[in-house]
């Protein structure tokens, strides 16, 4: 069902995005990251004051997926009209493959002013954080569907929040600042500042080891690094750490972790959010797929990797897993695709349609998130193991994840001027 629903034939005449040739960068050329300063660390392992370098970082393996998929998912948006949106995903099969569904579970004003930021703990956490421009981070829990509370630490709107275990919430603001909250009390654990006006996005390395930053003052915060001559408007890793990249307008810039430029991908109209599906850095990016349908511009995009259902035998598209992208716009739906349909490689753009849509009904649509659902057999994975669905996750064992921050005064001073 996803091969027929993805179709080459063009149903608009739709602008290209323009690829450079990769940069060739003499070996004295490349810019290392300072070893003598060091940076954020996240990790529980480097609880001393050793050094965080840049061959730290590309040292790190590549994250293990861990075995256990959720069958099931959690779509939240939140929207310029102080409404949050809530809807559970499932997945059905029968013998002609697979059908998706999105039924809503709430929808109310969770703000007094629009929502700006919104993000689910990993791992089948129960907690979602909310941002606004009322300058309030409010936490609630997922699965009772209740508010907790609200955090006022910052001042100014929220602009981009994410958690980097299920034990702690990072927060980024207009004030410049970022905070790292305990998600066991909410205590504010640091305080860190580095920009001179409104950050705009935030990207924890794979590893826990450091993290980048863009703001408004055109820099990208890597241990005191200043890469960017426009202003960052979003920044993320790659799933192995390997590579990170900076998007400004209707640009994108592909960095190698040794900060060397490696692509550029430049589009016709402003480009406003992005996701790493893979990362070879030897090859250039390549377009190979379009996703389809919305009427006006897409706001957010979000992945995540789900288990399928059991297919009768005589079924043609058996899958024991897929990975769905899950869109929204400002023409107020929110889509759900299926990326099994796309090719490694292809001659052709290949059309990509959406699986299932939710229509708001006009809702201006702002910020995205897509948390894991219920897991196959029932069970839940709390720290990496599996658990039976139904254990209190207020009483679970703390993560064996502890924030480490190692910023010296000489690169907070760097970081300042």
């Amino acid at each position: 069902m996803a091969e027929a629903k993805a179709t080459r034939k063009a149903e608009r005449n739709l602008k290209k995005a323009r690829i450079e040739k990769p940069i060739v960068v003499k070996p004295s050329d490349q810019q290392q990251l300072p070893k003598s300063k060091s940076s954020v660390s996240f990790s529980a392992k480097d609880k001393g004051k050793r050094k965080v370098t840049h061959q730290d970082i590309v040292n790190t393996p590549e994250p293990s997926r861990k075995s256990e998929l959720p069958a099931s998912f959690v779509v939240v948006a939140g929207s310029y009209e102080k409404l949050l949106y809530g809807l559970e995903g499932t997945i059905t099969s029968s013998e002609s493959g697979y059908e998706f569904h999105l039924n809503p579970i709430f929808i109310f004003p969770a703000h007094v002013s629009s929502i700006k930021a919104v993000a689910a703990s990993p791992n089948g956490g129960k907690w979602l954080a909310t941002g606004s421009s009322d300058e309030i981070v409010k936490v609630w829990d997922l699965a009772r569907r209740k508010e907790i509370g609200g955090l006022m630490h910052h001042q100014g709107s929220i602009t981009y929040l994410q958690f980097p275990s299920r034990s702690h919430l990072l927060s980024a603001s207009e004030d410049g600042t970022l905070c790292l909250f305990h998600a066991r009390d909410w205590t504010v654990l640091r305080s860190l500042k580095g920009h001179k006006g409104r950050v705009n996005s935030v990207a924890i390395h794979p590893s826990g080891k450091v993290a980048l930053s863009v703001g408004h003052d055109k820099t990208l915060a890597y241990v005191g690094f200043d890469a960017c001559h426009e202003e960052g408007e979003v920044v993320r890793w790659s799933s192995s750490g390997s590579m990170f990249i900076v998007q400004s307008l209707s640009s994108l810039d592909v960095f190698s972790t040794d900060m060397v430029l490696r692509h550029t991908v430049t589009h016709p109209s402003r480009i406003h959010d992005l996701r790493f599906l893979s990362d070879d850095p030897q090859f250039p990016p390549t377009i190979i797929a379009e996703m389809v349908g919305h009427s006006n511009r897409v706001k957010a995009v979000e992945t995540l990797h789900i288990a399928l259902p059991k297919t009768p035998s005589k079924s043609e598209d058996a899958r024991a897993q897929t990975t769905i992208a899950c869109t929204i716009s400002s023409d107020g739906k929110i889509f759900v695709y299926d990326l099994a349909a796309v090719p490694a490689e292809t001659k052709e753009t290949l059309q990509l349609h959406p699986e299932v849509e939710y229509d708001t009904k006009g809702t201006r649509l702002t910020c995205l998130t897509v948390a894991e659902g219920r897991h196959a057999g029932g069970l839940t994975v709390v720290n990496g193991e599996r658990k039976e669905k139904a254990q209190d996750t207020d009483n679970e064992e703390e993560v064996e994840w502890e924030p480490h921050f190692e910023v010296d005064v000489e690169v907070e001073d760097s970081l300042r001027a």
